[in-house]
Order: structure tokens, then C-alpha cells, then sequence
């Protein structure tokens, strides 16, 4: 099979040339992109699967809201949180999967958590709110289209809000080739810290990195914009 032609990143829409091929048992190979600008690298849309073969592969997902080795992963996002969040804020766990885990982890902590999973909380209603927190754990690599979900990310945010984000990061090609975390099929997007770098200055975000697979995107205040204009004109 020759080589996928280049195309347009997903996210920062610039020229991707391809990247590597790689495959694994009993699953045919698929190509990734790597883009030069922002250094997503992603899956080009041929390589995608379909909403039912999706579906079934995240049936295969042991997220269950009892277990406590998943439980105390998903802690990792939620300390951090609190720690930066009073009691009583509203967050919405986006792709929340079929186990309202970390909805029951924050609501612990003092956090209210709404949920939605286009697949299992497929309730577009929570959509139409704003938040003071957005969570989204091992979710952003399943984007497909990750411009129009980071905007839409964006405005679900209140000014202030922050933008939790859980996901692996790639290395080179080397490490990417025989990565397990790449292989699979739903996962389809990879971002690089130089990655949210990007994503951070599109939409005015501060961006705070806890770990290899934790950042943090800050939605500045309501007053920070004008707090930062450069004064106007002295009038007589």
C-alpha cells in the first residue's frame, strides 16, 4: 500500500506530510501525520473507524467506578482541581465513558460535576451551559475533528475555568512505533507538549503542566483582557 498522501492537520489546518506506518496483530496498518506547526500527529480520516466498530471497541473498557488502581488514576487529576478550585464549583466531565467515575470522585471532594459521552451521556443539554472546570481524562485522543472540539472546549468554559486535560504524549518515531498507547484503533490524535503550546496561544489559555499526561489550560478572567489593553488615546 503506498503511503497516505499529505493532509491537512485536524487541528491547526497546516500541510502534515506522513509520519510512519504501523500496525499490530490481527489489526491492518494505518498510517500517522505528523504536523510541522503544531506537531500533532494524528491518523488521516481513511484509517478511521466507523460509529459502531468506535462503539464496540469502547465497550471493551474496563472503566468501572469501583475499582480503586482506576479510581486512584483518575485522583491524579482530581487533587490538583480542588487544590485550585472552592467547594461548589460546577465542572462537566466531558467524554465521561459509560462509569460516572470521576463525577463521584470530584462530588467527594466538594466539586458538582455534570456529565456527557456522545456514546453514554449523549444529553447535548449540558452543551448549552458554561462551567467553571471542564474535564476531559484519556478523551482528546479520540478526537476526530480536535479544531471544532477545542472550540468548542473553549466556550464551555467560564472566564477563570480550567481545561483539565489527561493524555499521553508521543516521543519520537522510534518510541512511537512499538507505543501501545498508539495502537488503539479509537485512539487517533497525539499531542505533544509543543501541541498545547499551540492550543494555549490560539485561545488565550495559560497552560499549566502537572505531569507527562496532565496539563491544565487556564481561561483568563473576565477582567484580564482589559486589564491588558494598551491604554487608549489621551483626549483633550
Amino acid at each position: 500500500m503506498p503511503i497516505s498522501p499529505p493532509s491537512h492537520c485536524p487541528l491547526c489546518h497546516a500541510a502534515a506530510p506522513f509520519w510512519l506506518r504501523e500496525g499490530r496483530r490481527g489489526m491492518p496498518a494505518r498510517d500517522y501525520h505528523r504536523c510541522p506547526d503544531c506537531k500533532l500527529v494524528f491518523v488521516p480520516a481513511v484509517f478511521h473507524l466507523d460509529a459502531a466498530a468506535e462503539r464496540a471497541e469502547y465497550d471493551l473498557h474496563r472503566n468501572d467506578p469501583l475499582d480503586e488502581g482506576y479510581r486512584r488514576f483518575l485522583g491524579r487529576l482530581v487533587k490538583p482541581l480542588r487544590e485550585r478550585l472552592p467547594a461548589g464549583t460546577t465542572g462537566l466531565d466531558f467524554g465521561c465513558g459509560p462509569g460516572p467515575a470521576l463525577q463521584q470522585l470530584l462530588r467527594g471532594n466538594g466539586l458538582a460535576c455534570a456529565t456527557y459521552d456522545p456514546y453514554y451521556q449523549p444529553d447535548t443539554t449540558v452543551l448549552e451551559a458554561r462551567y467553571d472546570f471542564v474535564t476531559c481524562t484519556e478523551v482528546v485522543e479520540h478526537f476526530a475533528q480536535p479544531r471544532a472540539s477545542f472550540d468548542l472546549l473553549h466556550t464551555l468554559l467560564k472566564p477563570g475555568g480550567i481545561l483539565a486535560i489527561m493524555t499521553r504524549r508521543p516521543g519520537d518515531a522510534a518510541a512511537f512505533s512499538t507505543w501501545h498507547y498508539s495502537r488503539d484503533p479509537t485512539h487517533i490524535a497525539f499531542y505533544a507538549l509543543e501541541t498545547f503550546n499551540w492550543i494555549a496561544d490560539r485561545y488565550d489559555l495559560r497552560i499549566e503542566v502537572l505531569a507527562d499526561d496532565i496539563v491544565l489550560l487556564h481561561k483568563r478572567p473576565a477582567d484580564a483582557t482589559i486589564a491588558h489593553r494598551p491604554p487608549g488615546p489621551v483626549l483633550p
